[in-house]
């Protein structure tokens, strides 16, 4: 009987060092699948799925379109107090946006939308996903496909330029951004991202003019 209650208090013992060894990281670094410890909530893929966009460039290439995009383009659009439409401005910016977008086919962006603070913080989640959308809607007339824009985010009042309680147009705005490439593209399948970064596109630059012989005669002005 005493070996017994032995038994199952070893049993117990055993059963308690496991559960505690299993919140160990180190402890689960033999056990768990490769990558896990770098993929905190488990989804296994996720860790191999990073490791091979750096391997491959995609990860550094990403960011270097990314930063190319920012640097070449007005990636900021503003809007009126309560509003999600499009001012002229706006439409303004986005038809550059999608001049520079429909350069690159192999590329996906996402469409970031703010508030100032005014208003309730659910109220403003949802007027800035809204404008995200209110941009994406338009990106896609001028051209985009909106599969090239599936990620829309809303960060409402919680990431102010200008920090204040107060009705602030700056902070009413949508962010455009570089997301990745997609996928399925057959030249993002061959791994030819560099070629996407640095190939050459078509701008909206007026060409240089090609005009000759014009002299001096030709512009006098009226006195």
């Amino acid at each position: 009987m005493q070996c017994r209650f032995k038994t199952k208090a070893a049993l117990a013992g055993v059963i308690l060092l496991s559960a505690c060894a299993s919140q160990d990281p180190v402890y689960r670094s033999f056990y768990d699948e490769a990558g896990a410890l770098s993929d905190p909530r488990n989804h296994f893929g996720a860790a191999t799925g990073n490791n091979i966009a750096l391997m491959t460039g995609e990860k550094q290439y990403t960011y270097e379109l990314a930063s190319r995009f920012a640097a070449e383009v007005l990636t900021t659009v503003n809007f009126g107090f309560n509003s999600a439409e499009l001012d002229e401005g706006a439409r303004d910016t986005l038809r550059e946006q999608a001049r520079w977008i429909n350069q690159f086919p192999e590329v996906r962006f996402r469409v970031y939308g703010h508030t100032d603070a005014v208003g309730s913080v659910s109220y403003n989640k949802s007027l800035g996903l809204r404008r995200a959308n209110a941009v994406v809607a338009y990106l896609s007339q001028l051209g985009v496909s909106r599969s090239r824009l599936e990620a829309m985010v809303s960060y409402g009042e919680t990431q102010p330029l200008i920090v204040t309680e107060g009705r602030e147009r700056r902070n009413r705005r949508t962010v455009t951004e570089v997301l990745g490439f997609v996928q399925n593209h057959p030249t993002v399948m061959d791994g030819k991202y560099a070629q996407i970064v640095y190939r050459e596109y078509v701008n909206s630059a007026v060409p240089a003019s090609t005009l000759s012989g014009i002299t001096g005669q030709e512009f006098k002005t009226e006195q």
